[in-house]
């Protein structure tokens, strides 16, 4: 499903390599697939898989020998260790996976100034960014955590940075990527809340350097960058509780493909005057384009 995805985004003029990127993919398999899609053994490994779901739904108690052990009844064959891999990959699993509690840590003091004020609004692109991170347990394989910049301008996502680890490199990934998507920012500002990530050195050197301006709001005001709160809200009803995902990357996949193809390109928002983002910011930049 994720080299797909990489052509669609390159059809609609995202590069490959800032696709690959963002999805964490090698490019040279992506091209060796794009000259040929679909290889017999991803066609066998999908029966596979698609009986050891069968044998798991009859009976979620079994592990990955008599799910095999299922799975060749029905008529493929695999070894155990076979099954094994495919049933890590999918995430089919016989038991629950143990929770971790993590302790909360008291937010450091602010970096920057608050430029922002609340006011979500700017009269062009490229003006006022907003960015925060989110986070979502998979059963399989921990937690999966989610970096994205909105630009206020059109609600749209103008980049973004998916990981394992909540680290500053994960938002200074997302800038990375939004920059790398729209060019010439100096003068932008970033609006962020006072975690760790945003008030790291790496950020604050990797806004030096496109010129931009930090902005971070007040601890425990969620108010203050309500904006992007609502951002996580629409995630989390429309992919995040809609099923229990099993592995990173399925979760991963699910969370591009919705900000791509549904947010950015199907889902109209009011305050758009009914528009979805992209058909927002085409329809109010070219006249300025023409213009100039």
């Amino acid at each position: 499903m994720t080299y797909p995805l990489v052509s669609e985004l390159a059809d609609a003029g995202i590069p490959v390599t800032v696709s690959c990127r963002v999805l964490k993919l090698a490019r040279q398999p992506y091209y060796r697939w794009r000259n040929d899609p679909v290889r017999d053994a991803d066609v066998l490994r999908a029966y596979r898989i698609n009986a050891l779901h069968d044998a798991h739904h009859d009976d979620p108690t079994f592990g990955y020998r008599y799910l095999a052990d299922e799975a060749r009844r029905a008529g493929w064959r695999m070894s155990r260790r076979t099954a094994w891999k495919l049933c890590s990959q999918a995430g089919i699993l016989s038991s629950a996976q143990r929770r971790r509690r993590g302790k909360g840590k008291k937010a450091g003091p602010p970096v920057f100034d608050d430029h922002v004020q609340r006011v979500f609004r700017a009269d062009a692109p490229n003006r006022v960014w907003l960015t925060d991170i989110t986070e979502h347990r998979t059963t399989a394989e921990g937690k999966l955590y989610c970096c994205a910049i909105k630009d206020v301008f059109s609600n749209r996502i103008v980049g973004y940075s998916i990981s394992d680890r909540m680290t500053a490199t994960l938002a200074v990934d997302a800038l990375r990527n939004a920059v790398a998507r729209r060019g010439d920012v100096a003068g932008c500002i970033l609006h962020a809340d006072r975690g760790s990530q945003f008030r790291s050195r790496a950020m604050a050197r990797e806004l030096r350097r496109h010129d931009m301006v930090g902005s971070m709001g007040r601890v425990g005001a969620a108010g203050d960058n309500a904006a992007m709160e609502s951002f996580w809200s629409l995630l989390q009803r429309n992919v995040l509780n809609q099923q229990r995902w099993a592995t990173r990357q399925e979760l991963r996949l699910a969370i591009v493909v919705w900000i791509e193809r549904k947010y950015h390109r199907q889902r109209a928002q009011d305050t758009l005057g009914g528009l979805t983002p992209i058909e927002f910011e085409a329809k109010l930049t070219k006249p300025l384009t023409l213009a100039a």
